[in-house]
């Protein structure tokens, strides 16, 4: 069994691939993972449904962080995926056997040490298994303070979950690369990357322009034909997915204040400084609007959809001065 180091993290993901590199020897906070893959984002596509809603995104697609890691730092990354939960499950056999630390791509529903309110069918949730005792896997979830155990029942089942962007038995782990890594190097084209896909987006549903649309599309609703019904499952669907899908709106805004917070002490740059914490008054703005869709639909507050739009504006005016503060650096 190998010596692992648990890390408690803000995301999954990138809480995953930071505690995957700093336990092979390349250490890399969480933050600096996350902005390094450029991976802040907004997006708002009704072609993809979860629960027969519009998917809003707040970062990059999942395995972004972890395919960001070959491309940006040069750090190979071995990603597997399998036809039949025979065969991942004897891949994953046979690294623990090898001492090998490896992050996979889980539903978390079907993870049982996952308390019950906080289980629905999400194919996206990335953990750690660090080795195995018996029939159970020895498991590091980074959103949990310590360590847990999960039956392998139990994980072949949140490996191999149907649905949409189903894992498929995701399995991945560092085998190299990156030896001469200079994370201050790497900083300046990494915003530049995620100012392009936040100001300079080939559709307008994507990026700052995105959460603008989104916003014209709840002053819409007032007109909605089963607006009674729909409204509520609607606010609420934009809510959860905010505040409830990996690390939500405020919280990936935090993630990459931070990496612009350390990224500014590594450059001795006060324009980044200044900009993590401009972009954490847009965190708050977004927690704001959370706030509000919730109180309207719980009825604590009148329903006021115009309201709810001039917020998200506000979210959009926000960031959208923090990467025109970014492309100056």
């Amino acid at each position: 069994m190998s010596t692992f180091e648990h890390r408690q993290a803000a995301h999954c993901e990138s809480g995953v691939v930071s505690a995957l590199l700093t336990h092979y020897g390349k250490p890399l906070s969480e933050p600096m993972a996350f902005g390094l893959a450029a991976a802040l984002a907004f997006a708002y596509i009704p072609i993809i449904k979860m629960a027969g809603m519009p998917l809003i995104s707040y970062r990059m697609w999942p395995g972004a962080i972890v395919k960001a890691m070959h491309k940006r730092l040069g750090i190979r990354m071995q990603r597997q995926k399998f036809s039949s939960i025979a065969a991942g499950e004897a891949a994953l056999d046979a690294e623990l056997a090898r001492g090998r630390v490896v992050g996979l791509q889980t539903c978390i529903y079907w993870l049982p040490y996952v308390p019950d309110q906080f289980r629905f069918h999400f194919n996206m949730h990335n953990l750690i298994v660090y080795g195995r005792d018996g029939n159970d896997y020895l498991v590091s979830d980074p959103l949990f303070e310590t360590v847990t155990r999960c039956p392998r029942a139990a994980m072949a089942k949140a490996r191999f979950a149907k649905g949409a962007m189903a894992a498929k038995g995701l399995m991945y782990f560092p085998v190299g690369g990156g030896e001469d890594l200079d994370v201050s190097k790497l900083i300046r084209p990494a915003i530049r990357a995620n100012y392009r896909n936040m100001m300079q987006p080939l559709f307008p549903m994507i990026g700052v322009r995105g959460i603008r649309y989104l916003g014209r599309r709840i002053r819409k609703l007032a007109k909605h034909r089963d607006r009674d019904r729909y409204l509520p499952l609607y606010l609420t669907h934009i809510v959860r997915m905010q505040e409830e899908i990996g690390s939500g709106g405020a919280g990936f805004r935090f993630i990459y204040a931070s990496f612009l917070q350390e990224s500014a002490q590594l450059l001795g740059s006060q324009q980044l400084a200044q900009a993590s914490k401009d972009l954490t008054l847009a965190g708050d703005e977004w927690r704001r609007f959370a706030l509000r869709a919730t109180k309207m639909v719980r009825k604590r507050e009148p329903l006021d959809l115009n309201a709810l739009g001039d917020v998200l504006d506000g979210c959009a005016d926000r960031e959208a001065a923090v990467w025109r503060q970014l492309k100056e650096v």
